[in-house]
C-alpha cells in the first residue's frame, strides 16, 4: 500500500473513530461538488454515505435490499438509488452534487448480473459518473486490509470470504446462496436451528429451547404449525434469516443444540477462510482475517472455531476488526476513482 492509500486509511480510521458508524461529521456550509458515494448492499439492507473531499462522512441513508439473485436487478437499483437519495436528503445536496460512486453488492459475482446490474444503475443514477460496481465482498475486504494483503469473512444474512496475497490476486469462497451456500451465515443458522426444532419434535433429537423460540418468533401456537409458517408464500430469506438472531440468543443462555449450531457455523466460516488461503497460497504468511457481519454478534461462540479451523493451516494469521465499515470502504474506492486510480481500490 503506498503513502497516499495510507494516509486514506489513516484518515478514515479517525473519521470512523471520531463519529461512529451511525454518526455524521460536520458539514461544511459551502460543500465541494467532489462529493463521493459509497454503497454496502445485501440480502437485508442498503447503506449509502457521501464522504467529501476531506475524507468526512456527511450524511448516510439506508434502504431496503439489494441482493439482485433475491429482489431482481430492478429492486435492487431502486434500493441503492433510494439509500443515495437518503444520503443526499439528509446532506442537503443533490443526486448531481455527487462525482463518483462505488457500490458494493451480494450477488453480482456472476458477469452477466453485474453486467445487467451495472447498466440497470447507469439508468437509475445517470446523474453520476463515473459509478463503479463491485462485490460486497470487494468492499469489505478493502474496508478491513486498506489494500493491503489479508482477507475478510462475511457473515450477514449469507457469507463470503474474500482475501488478497502480496502479489495483489484476489481470490473468493462462498457466496453461493441460499440453497446451495452460504454455510455460517444467518440464514444457514436459522435452517439448522428449524431443523432441530422439527427433530425435537418429532422425537429424533435432543429438547432444545430453540422450540420455544422458534413458536414466539414466527407467532406460532404449536411446533407443528411451523411448516405452514416456513413454506407460506410470504416467507422471505430475510425473515427466516432473522431466527438467526434469536438462535444467538437462546445459545447465550446455554442450549447446548443452539450453541453446537453456532460452533459448526464458525467453522463453516474458517472452513471458507482455508480455502481462500490455499487458493492464495498464504498458509506460511502473516495476515488479519478480519470479520464482518451480524453472526459475529454471537461473539466467541462463532470466533472460537473459526480461529481454530484458519489457525490449522496458516498459524500466523490472526482475527481482527476491519479497519473501517464497508460503505466507507466503498466511499475510498469511489475517491480513488475520482483521482483515475482504480489499482488502488481494489
Amino acid at each position: 500500500m503506498n503513502n497516499r492509500a495510507e494516509g486514506e486509511v489513516r484518515s478514515l480510521r479517525r473519521t470512523a473513530t471520531r463519529t461512529g458508524v451511525g454518526l455524521l461529521a460536520r458539514r461544511s456550509p459551502q460543500l465541494s461538488r467532489r462529493l463521493v458515494a459509497g454503497v454496502d448492499g445485501g440480502g437485508t439492507t442498503t447503506r449509502a454515505v457521501i464522504v467529501d473531499d476531506k475524507q468526512r462522512v456527511l450524511a448516510e441513508g439506508r434502504a431496503g435490499p439489494s441482493n439482485p439473485l433475491r429482489v431482481g436487478v430492478a429492486s435492487a437499483a431502486s434500493a441503492v438509488r433510494e439509500a443515495i437519495d437518503k444520503a443526499c436528503g439528509e446532506a442537503s445536496i443533490h443526486r448531481g452534487d455527487l462525482s463518483a460512486a462505488a457500490v458494493g453488492l451480494a450477488g453480482v459475482r456472476r458477469q452477466d448480473i453485474r453486467d445487467h446490474m451495472r447498466e440497470k444503475l447507469g439508468e437509475c443514477l445517470k446523474e453520476i459518473k463515473p459509478i463503479e460496481l463491485l462485490t460486497d465482498g470487494e468492499i469489505a475486504l478493502y474496508g478491513a486490509t486498506g489494500g493491503a494483503p489479508g482477507l475478510v469473512v462475511i457473515a450477514g444474512t449469507g457469507s463470503i470470504c474474500c482475501g488478497r496475497n502480496g502479489q495483489g490476486k484476489h481470490f473468493c469462497a462462498g457466496g453461493w446462496g441460499p440453497i446451495v451456500g452460504d454455510e455460517g451465515g444467518g440464514s444457514w443458522i436459522a435452517r439448522k436451528a428449524l431443523q432441530s426444532v422439527a427433530r425435537a419434535t418429532d422425537g429424533r433429537g435432543a429438547k432444545t429451547t430453540l422450540t420455544a423460540a422458534a413458536l414466539s418468533y414466527f407467532k406460532l401456537s404449536a411446533p407443528d404449525d411451523l411448516s405452514a409458517a416456513i413454506y407460506a408464500p410470504t416467507m422471505t430469506n430475510d425473515r427466516l434469516a432473522g431466527f438467526g438472531k434469536q438462535v444467538m440468543r437462546v445459545a447465550e443462555a446455554g442450549d447446548e443444540t443452539a450453541r453446537e449450531i453456532l460452533r459448526m457455523a464458525g467453522q463453516q466460516l474458517g472452513t471458507a477462510a482455508v480455502a481462500v488461503i490455499r487458493k492464495l497460497q498464504m498458509e506460511k504468511e502473516e495476515f488479519p482475517v478480519a470479520y464482518v457481519g451480524g453472526v459475529y454478534g454471537a461473539g466467541e461462540l462463532v470466533l472460537q472455531p473459526m480461529r481454530e479451523e484458519i489457525k490449522r493451516v496458516a498459524r500466523k494469521a490472526y482475527l481482527a476488526k476491519p479497519l473501517f465499515p464497508p460503505a466507507i470502504a466503498a466511499g475510498m474506492i469511489a475517491r480513488n476513482l475520482l483521482n483515475g486510480d482504480l489499482a488502488l481500490a481494489v
